[in-house]
C-alpha cells in the first residue's frame, strides 16, 4: 500500500485504539481483516487464526507499541491496560482463545519493555484480589466484621484463571514475573491446601501455578519459598491470619473474614489441623518435584535446619525451669519449640511421602550424608533417643560403604564430591563414644581418600547391611582383598575393654595398605563371639554378626558345620525379631545352611512352619510362620532340580497353611505353592490333584479376597512354568482349571483376582495354540536318485 494510506489507516485504529472499548474493536477488526471470513467469530476462519502464532503475537504487539497521537506513555497504559485484562474475560469458547493469546503476548511485552508501568497497571490490578487478603495486606475495619467476603467466588476463580493463562501459558520467566507472583504464593498455597481437603476446580490451577514457579525460579529462590510455605520463614506472605477460605456454590471458594472462635480447644485443634494439611500439601507438591531434584534439595534444607534448630535449643536456657525468666524470652523459648516440631513433622512427612527417589544425584546423597554426619558430630548419641540416632548413623554409614563397594558407578569427579565427607568422618573418628563407629568412619576415610583402592574389611559388612546382599557378595577393592571379619564386640564400661579394642584397632589397620590374599576364617573364640553378638539388644550389630554367621556357612568353616544346629537355632530365634534388618538377615543364614545341608535343615523347618511353637500369639505364631515360608521359597530356588525329593513335604506343608484361620498365611502359603509348582514343572506327577481340588476351592469359596487373588496365580504359575508341557502333565485336570477360571473371570468381585484369572487364560490359550498349531518349518532335503 502506498506511504499515506499506512499513515492514514494507522491514525484511525490509533483514534479507535484510545477510545473506550476500542482495544477489543481494533483486535477484533485487524484479526477479521486478517482471515478474510469472521461470521460473527466463528467457523473455520475463526479456528484457523486461533492456531496462528504468528497473528496474535502481531496483534500484541500493536498494542503494545504507544502511538504518536498519545500525549504521553503513562496515559496510554492508564487507558489501555485495563481493556487488555478485559480481554481475558472473553465468553466465547472459539474466540477466547484468539483474545487470550493477544492479551498474554501484549502483557508479556509490556512487562519487557516498560516493567515499572507493566507491573503499575497490568500486574497490580490483576493480582488484587490475591494480594487484597494476604498477610501483607492491612484490612479496614468494616471488613473485620465476621463472615464478611472479602473476595467473592466470581471473582477469586477469574483471578487464578487469569494468574494460569498471563505466567503458566505465558511461560515467561522473567525477574518482574516470578517476583510479582511469588507475592501472592502463600494465598494461591492456602488455596490449593483447602481445595485439595475439599471438591474444587481450583485445584489443579493452583497446583500448576506453584508448580511453574518452582520450576522457573531459581533453586535458592525456590528453596526459599518452599520454606516459607512451609512456615519456617517470612519469605512468602501468606493467607492473613484474621481470613479464611469458605467453599463456594459454584465449586470454587470465598474469602471471608474470619469467625471468632470462643472455645479454646476447638481454636487449637483447627490451627493444628491446619498445619497439618499445608504440610501434606507440601509434600504432595514435592512429589511431582522429583526428577527435578528440588524435592532432594528441600529434604536436604530440612535435615540441616533439624540439626541448627536442636544446637539452638541447647545452647538458648529454658525459662519456664530457669527462674527469672523474662516473658519475652519465654515466647522465644516456645517459638524454637514450635519451630523445632514443626521441622521434624516435615522431615517425618517428607521421608513418608517422597524418600523413594528422592535424590536424584551423588551431590544430593552426599549433602545428605553430611547433614547425617554433622548432626552426629555435633550432638552424640546421648539419652532416650540414642538408639535412633545411633541406627540412623549406622545407616548413613553403611549407605557411603554401599556406595563405595559397587553399589554406584563412580568417576574421578564423583570422587571429588565425596571428599567433602572426609573432615567429618575423620571428626567422628575421633571424637565418637563408639568404637565400632570410630572403626567403620576411619575406614571410610581411607576409601575415599584412595578412590576405593584401599577398601578395609569392615566396610563389606556395613554395605551388606544397606543392600542386602548375600555376605561375601560385597564388591572388592581392585586390589583383590576378601572383606574381613568384623572385631568381637566388647562392652563399653570397662577400660579393659577399650584397650583391647584399640589394639585389636591397630593390628587390623597396619595391614590394610598392603593386600592380603583372603581373609582368614575366625577361630572358635571369634565364633563364640559373633554367636554373642547375634544377641546384642542393637539391631545393626546383631544383624551384622548373622549375616557373618551365614558367610562362614557359605565358606564351610569347620567349626561352622560342627556347630551347624546352634547356628539354626540362633538364626530361628532372630527370625521372630520386629527389625526387618534383623530378620531379613536371619532368613538369609537359613537359607544358606539349609541349601548347604538340606537333609539335616528341611525336616526341621517343616516342622516349625506347619506346627509354630507354643505359647506364641496367634498373630506372631501366622508372622514367623510366613517369614519360615520364605526361607523355604529360597531353598527351593536353590536347591534347583534337586528339589524334586523334597516336593511331597514341601507341597503337604503349603497345602496345610492354605487352610489357616489367618488369611494372609493362606495367600501366603498358596504363592509358595504356586511358586514351587511352577519350579517342579512336569515333576508334579500324581500330587497335581490335590493341588488342584485345593485351588478350585479356595478359589470358589474363601471369604477374603487376596486369598482367591493367591489361589487363581497359583494356576497362572503352574501354566507358565509348564509351558509347551500343558497337555501332557495337566491332562487330567486341564479341564477343570478352565471351568474354574472362566467362572472366575465371569463371577468375581474383586478386579485383581480377575487379572490374574484373565492373565492364565491367556497363557492357556498360547499353549492350546502351540499344540494345536504347531509353527511350520521349512526343510531342505537332497535326495539322489539311482
Amino acid at each position: 500500500a502506498p506511504a499515506w494510506l499506512r499513515r492514514l489507516c494507522g491514525h484511525l485504529l490509533s483514534e479507535r485504539l484510545l477510545r473506550p472499548g476500542g482495544v477489543q474493536a481494533v483486535v477484533r477488526g485487524v484479526l477479521e481483516g486478517t482471515d478474510g471470513e469472521w461470521g460473527a467469530l466463528g467457523g473455520a476462519g475463526a479456528e484457523a487464526a486461533a492456531l496462528d502464532w504468528r497473528k496474535c503475537d502481531a496483534v500484541g504487539k500493536i498494542l503494545a507499541a504507544c502511538p504518536q497521537q498519545c500525549l504521553s506513555l503513562e496515559d496510554y497504559y492508564r487507558q489501555v491496560c485495563p481493556q487488555i485484562l478485559d480481554l481475558l474475560h472473553i465468553q466465547d469458547k472459539v474466540a477466547a482463545r484468539q483474545f487470550q493469546r493477544v492479551a498474554t503476548t501484549t502483557l508479556l511485552t509490556m512487562a519487557r519493555e516498560q516493567p515499572q508501568l507493566a507491573e503499575r497497571h497490568l500486574l497490580q490490578p490483576l493480582l488484587a484480589p490475591l494480594r487484597r487478603c494476604s498477610e501483607a495486606a492491612v484490612l479496614a475495619l468494616e471488613d473485620l466484621t465476621a463472615g464478611a467476603v472479602l473476595v467473592p467466588e466470581a471473582e477469586l476463580g477469574s483471578c487464578v484463571e487469569d494468574v494460569l493463562k498471563v505466567y503458566v501459558v505465558g511461560n515467561d520467566s522473567s525477574s518482574l514475573l516470578l517476583g510479582s507472583l511469588q507475592s501472592v504464593l502463600g494465598v494461591v498455597f492456602s488455596l490449593y491446601s483447602f481445595a485439595k481437603q475439599n471438591v474444587s476446580y481450583l485445584r489443579s490451577p493452583c497446583q500448576d501455578i506453584l508448580l511453574w514457579f518452582l520450576e522457573k525460579a531459581e533453586r535458592e529462590q525456590s528453596l526459599a519459598v518452599l520454606e516459607g510455605l512451609a512456615g519456617l520463614s517470612s519469605h512468602v506472605p501468606t493467607l492473613h491470619p484474621q481470613c479464611q477460605l469458605r467453599v463456594g456454590s459454584e465449586g470454587g471458594a470465598a474469602i471471608v473474614a474470619e469467625e471468632t472462635i470462643s472455645d479454646e480447644d476447638e481454636a487449637l485443634y483447627q490451627k493444628i489441623s491446619l498445619e497439618q494439611c499445608h504440610v501434606e500439601s507440601l509434600v504432595e507438591l514435592l512429589s511431582h518435584c522429583q526428577k527435578s531434584g528440588l524435592a532432594g534439595d528441600f529434604f536436604i534444607h530440612c535435615l540441616k535446619e533439624l540439626t541448627q534448630v536442636a544446637a539452638e535449643d541447647e545452647a538458648a536456657p529454658n525459662p519456664a525451669v530457669e527462674p527469672g525468666g523474662s516473658l519475652l524470652e519465654l515466647e522465644q523459648y516456645q517459638a524454637r519449640q514450635g519451630r523445632k516440631l514443626l521441622v521434624l513433622q516435615l522431615v517425618a512427612a517428607l521421608c513418608e511421602g517422597v524418600s523413594d527417589t528422592v535424590f536424584t544425584d551423588i551431590v544430593q546423597v552426599q549433602e545428605f550424608l553430611a547433614a547425617v554426619l554433622q548432626r552426629a558430630c555435633a550432638h552424640p548419641a546421648q539419652g532416650p533417643g540414642a538408639a535412633a540416632e545411633a541406627q540412623t548413623l549406622a545407616m548413613a554409614m553403611g549407605l557411603v560403604a554401599a556406595v563405595l563397594g559397587g553399589a554406584v558407578q563412580l568417576k574421578s569427579s564423583d570422587f571429588a564430591v565425596l571428599k567433602r565427607l572426609v573432615p567429618l568422618l575423620e571428626e567422628l573418628s575421633r571424637t565418637y563414644p563408639e568404637p565400632l563407629t570410630q572403626e567403620l568412619a576411619s575406614d571410610l576415610r581411607i576409601a575415599i581418600c584412595t578412590h576405593g583402592a584401599c577398601s578395609p574389611g569392615t566396610l563389606g559388612a556395613a554395605a551388606d547391611g544397606v543392600l542386602g546382599r548375600k555376605p561375601g557378595t560385597a564388591a572388592r577393592s581392585p586390589a583383590g582383598r576378601a572383606p574381613s571379619p568384623p572385631a568381637p564386640r566388647h562392652g563399653h564400661g570397662s577400660p579393659s575393654a577399650h584397650r583391647e579394642r584399640s589394639k585389636e584397632q591397630s593390628t587390623r589397620r597396619e595391614p590394610s595398605a598392603s593386600p592380603a590374599p583372603r581373609a582368614d576364617s575366625p577361630a572358635p573364640a571369634g565364633l563364640q563371639e559373633l554367636l554373642v553378638s547375634a544377641y546384642d539388644p542393637q539391631p545393626p550389630s546383631r544383624a551384622a554378626a548373622l549375616r557373618r554367621l551365614a558367610s562362614l556357612v557359605t565358606q564351610r568353616d569347620p567349626e561352622a558345620i560342627r556347630l551347624q544346629e546352634k547356628l539354626l537355632q540362633v538364626f530361628l530365634e532372630n527370625v521372630q525379631h520386629e527389625d526387618a534388618f534383623v530378620y531379613l538377615s536371619a532368613i538369609q543364614g537359613i537359607a544358606l545352611l539349609s541349601s548347604e545341608y538340606p537333609e539335616r535343615i528341611l525336616p526341621v523347618l517343616l516342622a516349625q512352619y506347619e506346627c509354630p511353637a507354643q505359647g506364641t500369639e496367634d498373630t506372631m505364631a501366622a508372622v514367623t510362620r510366613m517369614k519360615l515360608g520364605e526361607v523355604l521359597m529360597r531353598v527351593t530356588r536353590a536347591l534347583g532340580d534337586m528339589v524334586f525329593q523334597h516336593r511331597e513335604p514341601l507341597i503337604r506343608a503349603f497345602l496345610r497353611g492354605a487352610r489357616d484361620p489367618d488369611s494372609a498365611l493362606r495367600a501366603s502359603s498358596l504363592s509358595n505353592l504356586g511358586e514351587l509348582c511352577q519350579h517342579l514343572g512336569f515333576q508334579l506327577g500324581s500330587i497335581i490333584q490335590e493341588v488342584t481340588c485345593c485351588v478350585t476351592a479356595i478359589a470358589r469359596t474363601d471369604p477374603e479376597a487376596e486369598v482367591r487373588r493367591a489361589a487363581v496365580h497359583v494356576v497362572v504359575l503352574l501354566l507358565r512354568g509348564l509351558s509347551e508341557k500343558v497337555t501332557e502333565v495337566l491332562r487330567d485336570v486341564l479341564r477343570d482349571l478352565y471351568r474354574l477360571l472362566k467362572h472366575v473371570a465371569a463371577a468375581e468381585r474383586d478386579a485383581a483376582t480377575v487379572l490374574h484369572a484373565q492373565l492364565a487364560l491367556e497363557e492357556l490359550d498360547t499353549a492350546m495354540r502351540r499344540v494345536l498349531f504347531p509353527p511350520q518349518t521349512l526343510e531342505k532335503k537332497i535326495v539322489v536318485l539311482p
